[in-house]
């Protein structure tokens, strides 16, 4: 398959700190992401935002990623963190006034109807019914979609369960928060090494299997 041969896009999600930053781009995680989103222990204000962001080393992807957002928060946070991806519910891309050529990753969660294979976009990340919680996703329904776009699978993911998570899937990248968290909120450097590692070892497995 194609799609084991493709390198594994990994995002750090939900990093409150210049070391969180700095320890994902170690690992060698391809996107940060940081939330607008007032009810998360991970949320930023913009003038926080706006730190961090500066702090990403060059070459890592800057996601911004909210829920249900008005549009004067998500026009903050793009002022601030100027970012490469938008990430949000697909039905509040729908509302949402973006700046021209803005690349977004609509959220689809596997708790509700998912789109058919037809009308979904080039990329989308899917995940469980609730974000940052640690509550897994529906492994078999997002296989299923993997096949027809660059799906992002997020939700439950730690480095135990991660090289399983890539076996069943297939997916074109996957999204960690609360997996690489010592505490609700608080990043931990060795976790997300841990699990950046994990999530290599099994996709060089399946690359090197598809070619056997």
């Amino acid at each position: 398959m194609t799609q084991v041969a493709t390198p594994l896009w990994i995002k750090i999600c939900g990093l409150r700190k210049q070391e969180d930053v700095l320890a994902a781009a170690a690992a060698g995680a391809d996107a940060v992401g940081f939330v607008f989103h007032s009810a998360s222990p991970r949320h930023l204000e913009p003038a926080a935002a706006r730190s961090l962001a500066a702090s990403v080393p060059g070459g890592v992807a800057k996601v911004a990623v909210f829920l249900h957002p008005t549009q004067a928060d998500v026009d903050a946070a793009i002022d601030a963190v100027r970012p490469d991806w938008v990430q949000t519910d697909a039905a509040d891309l729908a509302r949402l006034t973006l700046p021209a050529g803005q690349r977004v990753l609509p959220v689809y969660r596997t708790d509700r109807a998912l789109p058919a294979h037809e009308s979904l976009p080039p990329r989308c990340l899917v995940e469980s019914g609730r974000s940052g919680t640690g509550e897994r996703a529906d492994w078999n329904q997002v296989a299923r979609m993997a096949g027809h776009c660059e799906v992002v699978l997020a939700g439950g993911l730690d480095a135990s369960n991660v090289g399983e998570a890539i076996a069943a899937v297939r997916p074109f990248g996957i999204d960690v928060s609360s997996g690489v968290e010592s505490s609700r909120g608080v990043k931990d450097a060795a976790l997300i090494l841990e699990f950046v590692n994990a999530a290599r070892a099994q996709q060089a497995r399946l690359a090197s299997s598809s070619l056997e």
